[in-house]
């Protein structure tokens, strides 16, 4: 039996699920594989300035190979590390941020939040998660997908701390070298505690759409992103069926042209960083360098 602190262990780990919520949707193309194929890199520079940008999986299994040469060569070559969000610190906080903003007050059962078609795949979710409903049924309904969709994962097999962000975060520390975030836990968890009903109702359908077959899915992302193909991974996000217009606009367009600012405004200081993100923000019609290239800023792939 759950209880109000097993889920609370539980909430800071579904940040992790936050680059990688279309995987529970929607499937990745076929890869294009590239002799010494290797996850994306590229590079801003100027005179005195360079920002690498490094497209990330956020959770990964065990024994997945990411690191190259190349990227070893652009972590030591760089001053700091810039990830979405830094998890590490209080995991007593990041669990409180995520239970205040996740729970609700009046709301319906969380099965009459989806239409009746659906409901038997939640049941038989909410079975194999081992999640009480009476805890499901107090959380509002984005909540309960992202704890679902981050249980699912853990469940066969992905694990944050096996993810690339953390592995990065051991080198930087390693090397006596700082760690921050584009974002705040608060913000991220955020995007989407404004989303309209409807759109939170659209995201936990796809948690609940096919979840034998998120393990398939979430592997063809992966060998997507090991061998570098960008196109493969834009289709999974530029789907039109991935995700609904507010989602990618809250989710993608958005955080991505916050992030192109960034870059834009980093680039007036001297000094190399390493931006490590989604790799699905890197890739795409909407990416962070397509929006670098709207403001005249090149990003050019160097992995």
């Amino acid at each position: 039996m759950w209880s109000w602190s097993d889920l609370r262990k539980r909430a800071s780990t579904a940040l992790a699920a936050l680059g990688a919520v279309s995987a529970a949707g929607c499937a990745v193309a076929q890869t294009k594989e590239r002799a010494g194929g290797q996850p994306a890199l590229w590079k801003v520079a100027d005179a005195d300035t360079t920002v690498y940008l490094f497209g990330t999986i956020h959770l990964l299994p065990e024994g997945t190979k990411w690191r190259s040469a190349e990227l070893e060569r652009a972590i030591k070559a760089s001053d700091a590390l810039v990830l979405e969000v830094v998890l590490g610190g209080d995991p007593m906080k990041s669990a409180q941020t995520m239970m205040r903003l996740g729970m609700g007050k009046g709301l319906p059962p969380l099965a009459e939040r989806l239409p009746a078609d659906k409901r038997p795949a939640l049941e038989k979710l909410i079975k194999t998660t081992g999640v009480p409903p009476a805890l499901l049924d107090q959380m509002e309904t984005w909540a309960a997908g992202l704890t679902l969709l981050t249980l699912s994962f853990q469940q066969i097999g992905l694990k944050p701390e096996l993810g690339v962000e953390r592995g990065l975060e051991e080198s930087y520390r390693a090397g006596k070298k700082p760690i921050s975030g584009l974002e705040t836990m608060e913000q991220q968890l955020g995007y989407f505690d404004t989303l309209s009903e409807p759109s939170q109702r659209l995201f936990l359908a796809g948690v609940v759409e096919s979840p034998e077959n998120v393990r398939a899915e979430f592997d063809a992302m992966v060998k997507a992103w090991q061998a570098g193909d960008t196109d493969a991974i834009a289709s999974t996000f530029d789907s039109e069926t991935a995700l609904s217009p507010e989602l990618r606009e809250v989710l993608m367009k958005r955080r991505n042209a916050a992030w192109a600012e960034w870059v834009d405004k980093r680039m007036d200081q001297p000094g190399t960083v390493m931006v490590a993100v989604g790799a699905g923000h890197l890739a795409g019609a909407d990416s962070v360098q397509r929006m670098l290239a709207a403001k005249g800023i090149k990003a050019t792939r160097v992995q």
